[in-house]
């Protein structure tokens, strides 16, 4: 496949004004700000790769692109994309694992601290007057955590969840984490002890981590029912994916004093639908316990560098023949293209 035509379908979720000068030269670029779903298929048709952060590509759409040989991610996740259609074509899928690990951990903690310290709080608090009113020197109508000592749980331990707990140690937090397959050397190197199940985690934590990646497997969900095995006085935290979460629960839960919190970067539907930002209906909105963010976790300018980068090697891995290593349907490489 020489001089390939590269369709980028959604770039601006990544960053609006970023620039991808060194995919030129592996073939015709065309760049898509967003794509909406009536969109894809006359954007793909004559596409020989595509890239997609959140546009979901179908079974249809790949067997309407006739020309297709290559899917990329820009993002860790591929549930977006029907990868076994894809290796039945003989269509690789390549996804960039890591390339926002420290990105999105540090994030974790930034929602983390930003709900203990009640930093949104204090900060309007202060611009309204408050500070300049009191007699005291310092000033604070909520009260401060502490993070020494606490209880952090992860769910989810990969590379995001062991950066997270990497975290925590250093803060000198005790670190539980559940994950379904064993992590015996990792919780021996970072210091901190795997769970056998939500049973065992929930009632036990301060701080509740979800790094759970996108992917078709995932079915765990936090509902009504894990969210009652909590203490009224713990926070949640999600930078994992939106589905892990049930909103509606949670929103409960905060607002009856069931639950101190959450701090949110990610949500089911994203971005949050339209009707719901502009009247605000939605309860989190309302609970000054809650702090969210529009998925930003990953996107430090380090980050996006090593993600341009990994979709150069695998779009240059795939044009040489080779399998990469972050191919996520290893299988299409060994598949007959019709």
């Amino acid at each position: 496949m020489s001089k390939p035509r590269i369709v980028f379908l959604d770039a601006g979720s990544i960053r609006e004004d970023i620039e991808w000068p060194d995919f030129a030269s592996l073939g015709e670029v065309v760049m898509h700000d967003q794509t909406l779903a009536h969109e894809t298929l006359e954007r793909i048709r004559d596409a020989e790769v595509i890239f997609t952060n959140k546009v979901h590509i179908t079974a249809e759409h790949i067997t309407a692109a006739q020309n297709l040989r290559f899917i990329g991610l820009l993002a860790t996740g591929y549930n977006q994309v029907d990868c076994a259609a894809s290796a039945a074509r003989g269509i690789p899928v390549c996804n960039v694992p890591g390339y926002g690990t420290e990105a999105v951990a540090q994030h974790a903690f930034a929602l983390i601290f930003a709900l203990q310290s009640h930093i949104c709080w204090f900060s309007q608090s202060v611009r309204n007057g408050d500070w300049s009113k009191s007699v005291h020197f310092c000033y604070w109508d909520k009260p401060i955590i502490g993070m020494h000592g606490k209880t952090l749980g992860i769910v989810g331990f990969g590379t995001i969840g062991q950066e997270v707990a990497k975290i925590a140690k250093a803060l000198g937090m005790h670190v539980l984490f559940y994950n379904r397959t064993p992590r015996p050397e990792q919780a021996a190197q970072i210091g901190c002890t795997q769970v056998s199940g939500l049973e065992e985690l929930l009632p036990r934590v301060d701080f509740l981590s979800l790094n759970l990646p996108g992917i078709p497997d995932n079915s765990l969900r936090i509902g009504k029912k894990e969210l009652a095995l909590m203490k009224a006085e713990a926070f949640v935290i999600n930078t994992g994916r939106g589905a892990l979460l049930d909103l509606d629960a949670l929103a409960e839960a905060v607002a009856e004093k069931r639950l101190a919190g959450a701090g949110l970067d990610v949500f089911p539907h994203e971005p949050w639908t339209l009707k719901d930002m502009e009247s605000m209906k939605h309860p989190l909105f309302s609970l000054p316990g809650v702090v969210c963010t529009p998925h930003t976790g990953g996107f430090t300018s380090e980050g996006i560098d090593r993600l341009s980068a990994m979709c150069i090697f695998n779009i240059e891995k795939t044009l040489q023949g080779e399998i990469s290593p972050y191919a996520v349907n290893p299988e299409a490489y060994g598949a007959v293209r019709p």
